[in-house]
């Protein structure tokens, strides 16, 4: 098996080489190039000691001295080379409390997560596989090296990279490694909320976002998302529906593409559903105001996974909106706009359609017709450049305060009564129109 090497790695691997050093890229990039696809980092692996190392190379960065890490830099493109090592007891189930340096490539990838991440290469000797790696790539298998109950005890953040690639590749968690995440679940409380939210997004932007379902399967929402388990465990007896709360959701996942907010969305949207059900006299469940519970679940979620204030204000703001209804006429999809936001309402039509096809199918061609002609109306007012926000008004604060109306309140106020008036009729858009002077004393008399 050929790997084609970037030249730069080339270079690190020919010059350890020449100085007598064992040296290999190693875990991630070897298990992409053999996919085909694309490593994002090129990771090096060497029985040189760190210093041994720096003296090789020109530009060197101590990444990690401790554990046996430098960084070589070709321009602005960096490169960890590890000096191989053994992991000493892990007590805090994330890291080694100490490492060992050591001259062996087997012992050093003995400490490894997955089969398919052990695997070293270099030209000279080709593809070096000791735990089956290849194997299990034929498989489709995310599986352990060695003790799965040991390597998820030493790291428990293991447990949410082995959901994580099961998404990302497509494949299936073999079977002894799922018995060991099912028992090690709960330590990944120890597991700080930053290292969640990354393994978390990956998940949902990955080609396979129902692999959520094993989460929870497996006991791993229940530590890190327990009102998705809420979810999976409430049943919507309604004719607009075919599955829990929680298959819903996974179904909505799989529908909407693969950006950060919309996934991040489908996840949240029926959060509340939970906790705001009631069932009638004829046993039909319904969920009134689970889109606003829904805003303030979402935030609290957001805000515990540590997430950023744009991701959590934006995420919020299309929960609150998933459900909301806007007849699809120009008139009504302007107001819109202006109310949600010019980006954020064509967000909502997509995420309509996710949240429509993961329904039943009662009236679900006339609800995706509606979010059709919606979207027409949509893509003809931004063709027209209708005004739907202030920013787009033809007046302007400093136009008032030049026809004599102080500074303050009131001027904003008058603004959004010459944007209403706007968003009834597009063509009064002008100064002109809207500063003559009995129309300008209608808007502040109107006031």
């Amino acid at each position: 098996m050929k790997i084609n090497l970037p030249e730069n790695v080339k270079k690190i691997l020919d010059t350890m080489h020449e100085a007598g050093y064992e040296a290999y890229i190693v875990g991630g990039c070897v298990r992409d190039a053999i996919l085909g696809r694309v490593p994002g980092d090129w990771d090096i692996t060497t029985n040189a000691m760190p210093q041994e190392v720096k003296k090789l190379f020109r530009r060197t960065i101590d990444t990690g001295l401790e554990h046996g890490t430098v960084t070589v830099m070709f321009g602005k493109e960096g490169y960890e080379i590890t000096t191989y090592r053994i992991d000493g007891k892990y007590e805090d189930s994330r890291h080694p409390s100490e490492v060992t340096f050591t001259k062996n490539l087997t012992e050093d990838m003995k400490r490894r997560d997955f089969t398919i991440n052990a695997m070293a290469y270099n030209e000279e000797e080709g593809l070096i596989d000791r735990f089956g790696g290849i194997e299990d790539i034929g498989k489709g298998l995310i599986k352990c090296v060695g003790d799965p109950t040991e390597r998820f005890s030493e790291d428990a953040l293991r447990i949410m990279r082995a959901i994580r690639f099961s998404a990302q590749l497509g494949y299936v968690i073999e079977e002894k490694t799922r018995d060991a995440i099912k028992e090690l679940a709960p330590n990944l409380e120890k597991i700080s909320a930053e290292r969640i939210q990354v393994e978390l997004v990956k998940l949902l932007l990955s080609d396979h976002p129902e692999k959520i379902r094993d989460a929870y399967e497996l006991g791993i929402t229940k530590v890190i998302l327990p009102e998705f388990d809420a979810c999976m465990e409430t049943e919507q007896n309604n004719k607009h529906h075919a599955f829990t709360v929680g298959e819903h959701i996974i179904k909505t996942l799989e529908y909407i593409r693969a950006d950060r907010v919309l996934r991040l969305t489908m996840l949240l949207h029926d959060i509340a559903k939970p906790v705001t059900m009631t069932v009638d006299e004829k046993g039909v469940s319904h969920f009134h105001g689970h889109d606003i519970k829904g805003v303030e679940m979402a935030t609290k979620i957001l805000k515990r996974l540590k997430f950023d204030r744009y991701t959590m204000d934006l995420v919020a703001k299309l929960v609150q909106y998933h459900d909301y209804r806007f007849p699809p006429t120009i008139k009504n999809i302007r107001k819109a706009m202006n109310r949600v936001g010019v980006e954020e309402l064509s967000m909502l039509m997509e995420i309509r359609i996710a949240d429509t096809l993961a329904q039943s199918d009662y009236k679900r061609e006339e609800k995706l017709k509606l979010v059709e002609e919606a979207r027409a109306c949509y893509e003809e007012i931004l063709k027209n450049k209708d005004c739907v926000s202030l920013k787009d008004l033809a007046v302007g604060g400093k136009d008032l305060i030049e026809r004599g109306i102080a500074p303050g309140k009131m001027i904003g106020t008058i603004l959004n009564a010459m944007l209403m008036d706007v968003l009834e009729n597009p063509e009064h858009n002008t100064k002109e129109y809207l500063l003559e002077p009995e129309r300008l004393s209608f808007f502040m008399r109107d006031q």
